[in-house]
């Protein structure tokens, strides 16, 4: 009896040395202040084209499209964000209207879908050749969009739609998302139906930003369509819209149109932040334009970080990973492809020695054109 008993003490201590250490280890997983903050990240891209040799480049059979090649070696940047952000610069009208790129754009669904599969989820659709198609092509390529399960704002099916502000939220934050064009490439807006494509006006910013406000949102975020083509400074007619956006109280302000890159530039926020940014271009992410300063574009990436019990709102972790678009032969195929410029020579077997001189020259020309105003942010 006293054998079994002292067996008994035995087991008790060895139990509640175990559950001891177990109440230990679960309380080193406990991060109080973790717990209070949460954070969610965001990557944005500049104008995704669609001219005719790309989608030429892509074809797979007479009426197939695989773009997804185009993305494979910058997927992975992609991968960890909750949102990813870009300019959807043509129109899916279907192959009836005749596939086409510059001047005027139509650009087969397989372009979309293929955005999707490589990360998309949020494509500003207000632009200078979102009406190349009229309206039939605004309306097909929202479908698309949709079917594909990609939000996106800038064009509208309806007055009702245009009035109600995109918000999108994950991890406990909201954003508002409002996107607005410089112009139609000389086409005009059926009679009755300015709903279609916000133009960029003074009036109708202030009652967008007004109107999410009074939504709750943590961020307002604003994309602009604007710029003079192929110039790496911003215009006064830019730097008067992004003051608007800031007075309405914009805390973050993404723009594109240049087809090059122009600086980036952080400002006292009006809204919920203590500071916002504006990127006034993102230039290319992927086009046919082969010179230098258009061949190249980024992937901006950034965190959105918020106190759950002080309600504090930061942006913190921007950091950029310039890219440059490769044009050529890879296994015999005509190619596309976005490259990050920074990699090292010799790490793609396929460029030339005038293909690395080309996206060394991209790299050391992005920084230039990115850091003019400020140098708060990390290359990749």
């Amino acid at each position: 009896m006293k054998l079994y008993s002292s067996f008994l003490m035995v087991l008790s201590a060895l139990l509640f040395a175990m559950l001891n250490i177990v109440f230990q280890k679960s309380e080193e997983k406990v991060d109080p202040v973790a717990a209070e903050k949460v954070s969610l990240t965001i990557s944005a891209v500049g104008d995704l084209m669609c001219h005719s040799p790309q989608y030429e480049y892509s074809r797979v059979s007479a009426d197939s499209f695989d773009f997804t090649p185009t993305f494979s070696e910058i997927k992975k940047y992609f991968d960890s964000s909750d949102f990813v952000f870009g300019n959807l610069e043509t129109v899916t009208a279907g192959k009836e209207k005749h596939y086409s790129g510059y001047p005027y754009f139509n650009s087969p669904d397989d372009y979309i879908t293929s955005l999707k599969k490589v990360g998309f989820n949020f494509l500003f659709t207000s632009n200078n050749h979102c009406l190349d198609r009229g309206e039939i092509g605004v309306l097909r390529t929202l479908e698309s969009l949709k079917n594909n399960g990609i939000n996106s704002t800038g064009t509208f099916s309806s007055q009702q739609e245009r009035d109600s502000i995109q918000i999108i939220s994950a991890k406990g934050i909201r954003l508002a998302v409002v996107a607005y064009t410089y112009g139609l490439n000389g086409n005009f807006l059926p009679k009755g139906k300015s709903y279609l494509i916000n133009r960029i006006s003074d009036s109708l910013l202030n009652r967008d930003i007004q109107k999410a406000k009074s939504y709750n949102v943590d961020i307002i975020l604003v994309y602009f369509h604007f710029g003079e083509e192929y110039q790496r400074e911003p215009s006064w007619y830019q730097k008067n819209a992004l003051q608007t956006a800031i007075d309405a109280g914009a805390d973050i302000i993404l723009a594109s149109h240049t087809h090059l890159l122009q600086p980036v530039q952080f400002f006292k926020s009006k809204g919920k932040l203590d500071s916002g940014f504006a990127a006034y271009s993102l230039g290319n992410f992927i086009s046919n334009q082969r010179w230098r300063y258009s061949d190249a574009g980024l992937i901006l990436q950034f965190q959105i970080t918020k106190d759950l019990e002080s309600k504090v709102i930061q942006i913190k972790s921007l950091s950029f990973t310039p890219t440059w678009v490769f044009k050529g032969l890879i296994k015999g195929k005509k190619q596309f492809m976005i490259l990050p410029s920074s990699l090292p020579n010799g790490h793609y077997p396929f460029l030339s020695r005038q293909d690395v001189q080309k996206m060394n020259q991209s790299f050391e020309d992005s920084k230039q054109i990115l850091t003019k105003y400020s140098s708060r942010f990390r290359f990749n």
